[in-house]
């Protein structure tokens, strides 16, 4: 067995763990000492073998980021893309993830941060809380919405 099959052996048996964009399993191949066209070669192998989708890593990111860590579509997108993910794949990906789900937890994000922020001027908490909302990645008027009905 080559050097290059134990490299590759190796970080297959990572990706069947847990998906992998292209550029995450680059970083791992460097890391490991690997670079320049073998690390090339190890990626298109695991490509063509359905190791590491970045479509398929898309999608399981912007789930599992909207659902479970309550990110707005916007941070999320963001992210995808600094992660070398083409931004028409990261809205795609985005897009699949359900409105009535992810709105269901921005408003329990929101909601959260509410409780927890303590002061007294309701200007400077709704400030604060506005601002953290935006920093998740939320639009703006949909925030404001939600923030509307708390101070009801």
């Amino acid at each position: 067995m080559s050097t290059s099959d134990t490299i590759f052996n190796r970080i297959a048996w990572l990706c069947s763990r847990r998906e992998y964009c292209s550029r995450g399993v680059l970083d791992l191949l460097r890391r490991k000492g690997v670079a320049g066209e073998e690390a090339v070669a190890v990626l298109e192998r695991l490509r063509e073998e359905g190791y590491v989708d970045d479509v398929r890593y898309a999608r399981a990111f912007a789930r599992d980021k909207a659902l479970l860590s309550g990110w707005g579509p916007k941070k999320i997108v963001y992210v995808l893309t600094s992660k070398g993910i083409a931004a028409d794949v990261a809205k795609t990906a985005i897009s699949e993830v359900s409105e009535q789900e992810s709105a269901s937890r921005m408003k329990a994000v929101i909601k959260g941060k509410w409780k927890s922020v303590k002061s007294a001027d309701v200007r400077d908490r709704r400030a604060k809380v506005l601002r953290f909302a935006l920093s998740r990645g939320y639009d703006c008027a949909a925030v404001i919405e939600v923030l509307d009905s708390l101070e009801e």
